[in-house]
């Protein structure tokens, strides 16, 4: 792994924990047993996002639109990372770091202020930190990314995969040898993928799915591929190709069908006011890896997924909107939601920590130089 350091001084993030009580909430979750070094492994991009919120619309051309809204966070593959590092699991990530002022920013807000071990990262000498540019509007987005070629494969870790007992992938390309290496030692196989600019959704990327455990599409991505009219039919379809298939559908909620089980389960959205969706989706396959870990039903698994979804919305600044165990808690005992509503969540409270207190405590989202 090679260090480099950028020309000039880089911003310096808060590196105080915004989520002190991860880890009593992952040794809850390992209370039974699981002695392996990480919980969840990934690899790919990360991104930074500079996100800008407020806007009353997308700026039309010739035009310029004046906002006092403006944060910036990890993106990319660290949505999830980070995402799944609050609720307390122990998160390994590969991924390249340009060796430039964002690249340092990133690597040292993921590795000391969220805790995601980056044992099997590396800094790119002369190559630069892709960058994207969120404008979120009306609970919408429209994003603008700058992203050069890696010049190695995002997927060569240039050694063996860690001990894990899952590992996360994105299927958008082939699934990398080293997680096909996990699932052969035991680990489950979670599987996302993006958006398709070419409007093809090539059948092969489903083929893919036969060395996956759980896929977790969107809705609109789930019925392209599938070539179905409603998400019901699209999950129907991709049961006959992956154990569990989850299909996400924003603020309608999420259904899910356990091939293996034959259980099937709908759960609808957590009733909030959406400020800024940046994100959401990670945070929700995040909510479903852990609780998945944890061994909870499916309807369980969805209903959780959700609570920590819905908890990021509220906030403005992709990544860091994901939520900590401390929001959690003061979700529960505010009136934000009716109580036959809470009541639905019940069986998040065994696993929230006695460390986690009622106030919600954030992670700063924007750059800032030291003067």
């Amino acid at each position: 792994m090679t260090q480099q350091t950028a020309p000039g001084r880089a911003p310096e993030p808060s590196l105080a924990d915004p989520c002190a009580e991860r880890e009593p909430a992952g040794e809850r979750l390992r209370a039974g047993g699981a002695g392996r070094g990480l919980d969840v492994f990934l690899s790919g991009q990360v991104f930074m996002d500079m996100i800008f919120t407020g806007l009353p619309g997308p700026p039309p051309p010739g035009t310029e639109v004046v906002t006092d809204g403006l944060g910036s966070a990890p993106g990319g593959v660290a949505n999830i990372a980070v995402a799944m590092s609050r609720l307390g699991l122990r998160v390994g990530l590969a991924a390249p770091f340009g060796d430039d002022m964002f690249g340092a920013y990133l690597w040292r807000t993921l590795a000391e202020q969220e805790g995601v071990d980056l044992g099997l990262s590396r800094r790119v000498p002369g190559w630069s930190t892709p960058v994207t540019v969120s404008m979120a509007y009306d609970s919408d987005r429209a994003m603008v990314t700058f992203v050069k070629p890696v010049p190695s494969p995002l997927d060569d870790l240039g050694a063996p995969p860690p001990d894990a007992r899952a590992c996360f992938v994105d299927v958008d390309r082939p699934v990398p040898p080293w997680a096909a290496e996990m699932r052969a030692g035991g680990a489950l196989v979670f599987g996302d993928l993006g958006w398709d600019q070419t409007g093809a959704w090539p059948a092969e990327v489903l083929d893919r799915l036969a060395h996956v455990d759980v896929f977790l599409p969107n809705a609109a991505e789930a019925m392209a591929y599938t070539r179905t009219a409603s998400p019901a039919e699209a999950a129907e379809a991709l049961a006959g190709r992956v154990p569990v298939v989850v299909v996400k559908r924003g603020g309608d909620g999420a259904l899910a069908i356990d091939a293996r089980t034959g259980e099937r389960a709908e759960v609808g959205a957590l009733p909030v006011e959406a400020l800024d969706p940046t994100g959401a989706g990670d945070v929700f396959a995040a909510g479903f890896v852990f609780a998945t870990l944890a061994g909870l039903p499916l309807a369980e698994r969805l209903r959780f997924a959700n609570l920590c979804a819905g908890l990021s919305v509220r906030h403005r600044s992709g990544s860091l909107g994901s939520p900590c165990w401390g929001e959690i808690a003061a979700f529960g005992e505010s009136a934000e939601v009716p109580d036959a509503v809470l009541a639905e969540y019940a069986f998040v409270i065994p696993f929230i920590p006695d460390a986690a207190g009622d106030s919600v405590v954030r992670a700063e989202p924007t750059l800032r130089t030291q003067h």
